[in-house]
């Protein structure tokens, strides 16, 4: 599959702007119209008065070798929200083409397109929160552009099967699976299967399992053909130097982070065992992710109630498929010791 006829027409003739760390990183520079004499915040091991890497290099080849990739197959981005937002502009033909989305999802796809006017096509999931195939590609046709894909998906907490997600990929479309909670899933990430697909585009970030939500760092996995595209389209130095520092710092703490993320899906259980017990919870729908999706009697009375105790949870009843349905995200044992409490005295 030819990825270049996807891409829009000004994009491909796109002539990027070449920034001075493009060439050189170190040596005496005075290129750049730096502060040769030093930042005011003093720091040891980041030259702040240094435009960083504007390839990431380093960074993108950790990660890069955590995917089993290579470096010219990852993109990093300002979170995975950067990510989206050059999908968008590289791919899509303003008040011409569209993209498809399986709701409900990610509410940043549809935002996005909109900012850059691009037709928003909308396709169900089925009961059981799966791709629809059948009705996926009645919606499709020569405008569609970009399918987006969340598995785990947000805010349903499933995965979506493979083999739908593979299928999808025959259409013609870029089709791009935001992984954003796969490491709280029992199953592989699709990473490295963007070797051997050229239009699948795989999102991850630091912000959940890492812990990293702060830092604003989410990366995408694809064909190098793709990758060049987004390196072109970019900000010049996208990724500043203290972002990439404490990004490279945690992805040496493997251990720590694995200890972390079976610690929550332990704890995912227990919430998910006690929200079962309380008469007011409907349903607590199964969850491969940080967070549980439970169906109450009165999701928006019981919101206001957590609310006013200050136990803030996301209300997302008033998305399809979704009634009277509360997205809960896994906490500490404390914090969701309070918040069972909290719901068993509402539902006295």
């Amino acid at each position: 599959m030819d990825i270049n006829f996807l891409v829009r027409e000004n994009i491909r003739a796109l002539k990027p702007y070449h920034s001075a760390r493009q060439d050189y990183l170190t040596g005496v520079l005075l290129d750049a119209n730096e502060n040769s004499f030093g930042s005011v915040i003093e720091s040891e091991s980041i030259m702040l008065h240094r435009y960083p890497d504007p390839f990431q290099r380093e960074l993108r080849s950790l990660l890069a070798e955590r995917s089993m990739v290579t470096m010219d197959n990852v993109f990093v981005g300002v979170g995975s929200d950067e990510v989206i937002d050059l999908l968008m502009r590289i791919f899509c033909e303003p008040k011409k083409d569209s993209v498809l989305l399986l709701e409900p999802t990610y509410g940043m796809y549809r935002v996005a397109a909109n900012i850059q006017n691009v037709n928003v096509r909308s396709c169900l999931l089925t009961k059981d929160f799966q791709i629809d195939l059948t009705k996926v590609k009645q919606q499709f046709d020569p405008s569609t552009k970009l399918i987006f894909c969340c598995s785990p998906n947000n805010p349903t907490s499933n995965l979506l099967r493979t083999e739908d997600i593979l299928e999808l990929c025959n259409l013609g479309a870029i089709v791009v699976v935001d992984e954003a909670y796969i490491d709280f899933a029992k199953t592989a990430s699709l990473g490295s299967q963007v070797l051997s697909i050229p239009n699948l585009i795989v999102m991850r970030t630091l912000s959940k399992a890492w812990g990293l939500a702060g830092i604003r760092l989410g990366y995408a996995i694809a064909d190098k053909n793709v990758i060049s595209y987004f390196l072109k389209v970019k900000a010049p130095y996208n990724i500043n130097a203290l972002t990439s520092k404490m990004a490279i710092e945690a992805l040496q703490k493997e251990n720590e982070a694995r200890n972390k993320i079976e610690a929550i899906i332990k704890e995912r259980a227990n919430l998910t065992n006690q929200l079962k017990s309380i008469s007011c919870v409907e349903q607590v729908f199964p969850s491969d992710a940080n967070f549980l999706v439970a169906r109450c009697k009165d999701a928006n009375a019981l919101y206001r109630y957590l609310a006013e105790r200050n136990i803030i949870v996301r209300n997302r009843s008033n998305e399809p498929l979704l009634q009277n349905c509360l997205r809960i995200t896994v906490g500490t044992p404390e914090e969701n010791s309070l918040l069972i409490q909290a719901i068993k005295e509402y539902c006295r």
